[in-house]
C-alpha cells in the first residue's frame, strides 16, 4: 500500500489529468448543451430590445409538471419558442416521426423529435398565457453547423447561424406593445429559478426517458400500450405500433 501511495505522489500530475478526463466525459453532454444554448443566447442579444424581449432558460410549472424552454422571445410579431440542439453528423427525420436519427459514419443514435418536444413547450406557454387570445406562436428548432440536416419538415428547423434572419422575417404585428411587456413580465414572474426545483425537473425527464426506452425494448408502444412490430421504410427498418393508423408511434 505504501508503495502505491508513493507512486501516486510521484505521478500526481498524471492522476490529475486522468481524473480531469473522467470528469469531462461524465459532464460532456451538459457542457455541449450549455455551449449550444450560450451561442443562441448571444445571437438573440443582438435583436432590437425595443421590439424583442428575450428570456433564456425559462422553466414553468404547469399543473403538477414542469417544463424547461431554452429560449422565448416575446415580440410584437408573436412569441418565438426556441429549442436548441447541439448534435454532429447527419440528422434524419420527418415532421411527425416520434424519433429522429443521428448518424455519424456507421454509428446511429436516436433522438426524440425536437419539433414534438417544442410543441409541448408551446402548449405550456398557451396554458399559462390563456388570458391572451389570438397570440401567434412561432416554434423554432436550431442546430449548430456541425449537424447536416436531412429532415423533411414544414416547421422551422434551421441552423443557428440563420436564427436572426428567420425571426426577423416575421413582420406582421400580432401583439400590442403593452401586451408584449405584460407577457414578458408575467413569464419572468412565473420562471422557476430554484436549483432544487430544476434538479427535480431534470430527474423527472430522465425517469420518463428511461421508462419509454424500457417499453420500446420490450416491444410495447409507449403511447398506447400496443405491440411494436418491425417494418421496412425508406431509411431502413423501424418499429411501428400494431394499432396503426390509430396510433402512429415509430422508433428506429
Amino acid at each position: 500500500m505504501d508503495l502505491i501511495i508513493q507512486i501516486l505522489i510521484q505521478n500526481w500530475y498524471a492522476v490529475v489529468i486522468i481524473l480531469f478526463f473522467i470528469v469531462l466525459g461524465a459532464f460532456k453532454p451538459k457542457i455541449k448543451g450549455f455551449i449550444g444554448e450560450a451561442a443562441v443566447s448571444s445571437r438573440l442579444s443582438k435583436l432590437n430590445p425595443n421590439n424583442y424581449k428575450v428570456i433564456n432558460n425559462l422553466m414553468l410549472r404547469v399543473g403538477n409538471k414542469t417544463t424547461q424552454i431554452d429560449h422565448v422571445v416575446v415580440s410584437n410579431y408573436g412569441i418565438f419558442v426556441i429549442e436548441t440542439k447541439n448534435y454532429k453528423g447527419w440528422i434524419l427525420g420527418n415532421e411527425h416521426d416520434d424519433y429522429w436519427r443521428q448518424q455519424i459514419y456507421k454509428r446511429k443514435e436516436k433522438l426524440y423529435n425536437p419539433i414534438k418536444q417544442n410543441y409541448g413547450h408551446v402548449m405550456a406557454l398557451k396554458e399559462v398565457l390563456g388570458t391572451y387570445e389570438d397570440i401567434k406562436y412561432i416554434p423554432i428548432v436550431t442546430f449548430t453547423t456541425e449537424a447536416d440536416l436531412k429532415v423533411n419538415t414544414k416547421s422551422e428547423v434551421i441552423y443557428t447561424t440563420k436564427l436572426l434572419k428567420v425571426i426577423e422575417k416575421y413582420s406582421d404585428t400580432n401583439i400590442s406593445s403593452k401586451d408584449k411587456e405584460d407577457i414578458y413580465n408575467k413569464l419572468l414572474s412565473l420562471n422557476i429559478d430554484s436549483k432544487d426545483n430544476r434538479k427535480t425537473h431534470v430527474q423527472a425527464i430522465h425517469n420518463n426517458v428511461k421508462e419509454k426506452k424500457n417499453k420500446i425494448d420490450n416491444d410495447i408502444c409507449p403511447r398506447c400500450g400496443g405491440n411494436l412490430v418491425t417494418r421496412n421504410g425508406k431509411y431502413g427498418s423501424f418499429k411501428g405500433c400494431s394499432n396503426f393508423p390509430k396510433c402512429r408511434f415509430t422508433a428506429t
